[in-house]
C-alpha cells in the first residue's frame, strides 16, 4: 500500500491524544483530573436540546443545502449584526460541521507549494498541521508572554512576502487565553493595505468569552478588509455544543460558491437537526452564556492564583477563552516532560506548550473547563510535589 506523501505532513491535536491516555488510566482505577481538553464542562442548554429533538420529531432527517438552511444563515446574519455591529448577507454564511472545517477549507484554498501562510504560534495546532499538509510554508506569528500573548502588528507585517497568501489570527486565543488589543488590529489592518492580495482568516470562536472588561474586536469591523476576510465562528464554545459539530464561516461573496462546492464534495451538508438546534441557540435566551462566562471567570482567577503559588510556575491572568498557559521554566522541565510528569505521576491531564508550536516551549496549557474543586485539587497536588522536587530553586 502506497499512501499519498502529503499525509506524512499531517499533524494532530494533542489534546485528543492526551484525553485518550487519561481515559486509559481512569479505566485502570487512577483518579485523573482533566485540565487538558478544550471543551466546556456544561450541558447544552435545554431549549437547544429540545429544538434538536423537535426537528427530528418533525421529520428533518434528510440532506440540507450545501451551504446550510436559510433560516440558520439568516439567524447567523442577525447574530453578527447584534454582537459585531456589522451587516452581512445570509448568502455570505456557509454552515459547516464544526469550526475546523472553515479553517480547513480556507487553508486548502490558498495553500500550495510555493505559497506562505502565517499562523499564531503558540496557536491551535490544526493551523500548522493543515498548512503543512497543503504544501505551503507555515510562517509562525510569535505570541509572547511579555505581550500578554498578543501579536505585534509590526512583526506580523515584517513577515509578509510576495508569497504570502493567507494570515490566520485568533483572538481570544487558544491556547493562551490572550486577547489582542484594538491598537494592534488597527496597525495591522493599516499595514495590510499595502498587501491587497493577502487574505485573512479570523478565528473568532471564543468571541463571547472575555473577562474584566477585555474588548472583543472582530475584523469584520474593518471595512477595508471585508472583501478578503473569512470569519470563523460557531456554537461549540459559546453554547457547550462541541459534540454537535456545527460551525459557520462568513466568506467574501466571490468565494461562497467555491466553499459550498468544497462542502458538497466532502461532507455533503451539515446535520439537519443540529442546524435547527443552532437556530434556537442564537435566537433563544442567552442566560446560559452569561452564567458559563461567570463560572469560567471565577475559575480563571482561582487557577492563576493557585498556579502562582507553585514553585517554578508563573502565570499571567488570561483575558479570554478558558485556558491559562503558565511559564514552567523555573521547574527545569521541558514542556513535554511536564505533560508526561503531570499525567503519569500526579494524575493531571494538561497539554505541553509545544503541542501548540515551537514558541510554546517552556509552557504548559491548563483548561479551566473543570470544577473549582477539581482545579484546587490539581493545584494542590502539583504544589506538594513541586516542593519535594525542589522546583523553583536555583541549582
Amino acid at each position: 500500500m502506497q499512501l499519498a506523501s502529503g499525509l506524512a505532513r499531517l499533524g494532530t491535536e494533542s489534546a485528543f491524544e492526551l484525553l485518550a491516555r487519561a481515559k486509559v488510566l481512569e479505566a485502570q482505577g487512577h483518579d485523573i483530573i482533566n485540565l487538558g481538553i478544550g471543551q466546556p464542562d456544561f450541558r447544552t442548554p435545554d431549549h437547544i436540546v429540545e429544538a434538536g429533538k423537535q426537528a427530528l420529531t418533525d421529520g428533518h432527517h434528510g440532506y440540507t443545502p450545501g451551504n446550510g438552511i436559510l433560516p440558520l444563515r439568516e439567524a447567523v446574519a442577525e447574530d453578527v449584526a447584534k454582537f459585531r455591529a456589522v451587516e452581512i448577507s445570509p448568502d455570505q454564511v456557509v454552515i459547516v460541521p464544526g469550526g475546523k472545517v472553515t479553517m480547513w477549507y480556507a487553508i486548502l484554498m490558498f495553500g500550495e507549494p510555493g505559497a506562505e501562510i502565517m499562523y499564531p504560534n503558540p496557536g491551535f495546532p490544526i493551523y500548522e498541521s493543515v498548512i503543512n499538509y497543503s504544501g505551503a510554508k507555515a510562517v509562525p506569528i510569535p505570541l509572547r508572554e511579555e505581550n500578554q500573548f498578543a501579536f505585534d502588528a509590526e512583526e506580523v507585517l515584517d513577515k509578509v512576502t510576495s508569497a504570502t497568501r493567507l494570515v490566520i489570527l485568533n483572538s481570544p486565543a487558544n491556547p493562551t487565553g490572550g486577547v489582542v488589543p484594538r491598537e494592534q488590529f488597527d496597525r495591522l489592518v493599516r499595514g495590510l493595505e499595502a498587501h491587497p492580495e493577502v487574505m485573512v482568516l479570523s478565528d473568532e470562536i471564543y468571541s463571547r468569552l472575555l473577562y474584566e472588561g477585555a474588548e472583543f474586536v472582530s475584523l469584520l469591523e474593518y471595512e477595508s478588509l471585508r472583501d478578503r476576510l473569512i470569519i470563523l465562528d460557531g456554537w461549540s464554545k459559546t453554547y457547550a455544543m462541541t459534540g454537535w459539530r456545527i460551525g459557520y464561516g462568513v466568506w467574501p461573496e466571490p468565494l461562497v460558491d467555491i466553499v459550498t462546492r468544497l462542502n458538497i464534495n466532502s461532507v455533503s451538508c451539515t446535520n439537519a437537526a443540529t442546524q435547527f438546534a443552532a437556530i434556537a441557540a442564537l435566537s433563544g435566551p442567552q442566560d446560559s452564556v452569561a452564567e458559563m462566562a461567570r463560572a469560567f471567570d471565577e475559575r480563571r482567577k482561582l487557577i492563576v492564583q493557585e498556579t502562582n503559588l507553585i514553585p517554578g510556575f508563573s502565570s499571567i491572568l488570561p483575558q479570554g477563552a478558558f485556558y491559562t498557559m503558565p511559564n514552567i521554566t523555573g521547574t527545569g522541565l521541558a514542556a513535554k516532560q511536564m505533560e508526561t510528569f503531570l499525567l503519569d505521576e500526579l494524575g493531571i491531564a494538561a497539554v505541553a506548550g509545544t503541542s501548540f508550536g515551537a514558541y510554546g516551549e517552556g509552557y504548559i496549557r491548563f483548561s479551566y473547563a473543570n470544577s473549582s474543586e477539581n482545579i484546587q485539587r490539581a493545584m494542590d497536588r502539583i504544589r506538594e510535589r513541586a516542593v519535594t522536587e525542589n522546583w523553583g530553586k536555583e541549582s
